[in-house]
């Protein structure tokens, strides 16, 4: 479904069974200039920073509510995964990465080039500066501001926003016994590596992922 008023702005590939909502902008460039964009959207070289048109790629079954915003990448494609639910009003910046199962809450927005790993949840009102970085199921408070990294499965709140604790309901959610969430919280909180603990499969995919992630996301 599409809802009406809603503008998309090529290059634009969305998945299947998605809801989006009225007054929702997909597409659109990341910045307004003074001089002529090129008649196609889809003629500017990947990686041109002259130029946007990279575009966005949307997966499945996600849930887009009225006024949500979804800039165009000038860098690299702007990706959002699949399952996700967008609040009223939220906004996905230019060149953003956005896992499987993300929800921004309404009045959230993000900056240029950040990374929302899977499950992730930015709280109402929730401000993210440019290329910072979100862990898989952190939890951001309503109202932050987030300026550097989060990292997987913590709490953070707060302006600037810190860390405040480990995400135990988003693990226990997750089938994750409260003894094997006491052994991960060293690592969850950046003291210690990574423990040989049992996971179900698609968390055990997930962190592990995490935890050897680029260094510059470091």
């Amino acid at each position: 479904m599409i809802g009406p008023y809603t503008v998309i702005v090529g290059p634009v590939r969305i998945g299947d069974g998605n809801w989006i909502g009225p007054h929702v902008s997909i597409g659109t460039p990341g910045e307004d200039r003074g001089g002529p964009h090129p008649a196609a959207w889809d003629t500017a070289p990947a990686g041109d920073p002259e130029q946007d048109g990279n575009g966005v790629v949307i997966g499945s079954r996600n849930r887009i509510r009225e006024y949500v915003s979804v800039h165009q990448g000038t860098w690299r494609t702007t990706t959002v995964g699949s399952d996700g639910y967008f609040l009223r009003n939220s906004h996905i910046a230019h060149d953003c990465l956005v896992g499987d199962g993300v929800t921004i809450a309404s009045n959230a927005v993000t900056g240029g080039h950040c990374h929302i790993w899977d499950g992730a949840n930015l709280g109402m009102g929730a401000i993210l500066h440019q290329k910072v970085v979100v862990g898989p199921g952190a939890m951001i408070g309503m109202g932050s501001a987030v300026r550097r990294e989060i990292g997987a499965f913590t709490i953070a709140v707060g302006n600037p926003a810190r860390v405040t604790g480990v995400n135990v309901v988003g693990l226990s959610r997750r089938g994750v016994d409260e003894e094997t969430i006491e052994v991960l919280g060293p690592w969850l909180k950046g003291k210690a590596g990574l423990p040989d603990v049992a996971l179900p499969g698609d968390l055990s995919t997930l962190v592990k992922a995490w935890d050897a992630r680029p260094r510059e996301e470091q």
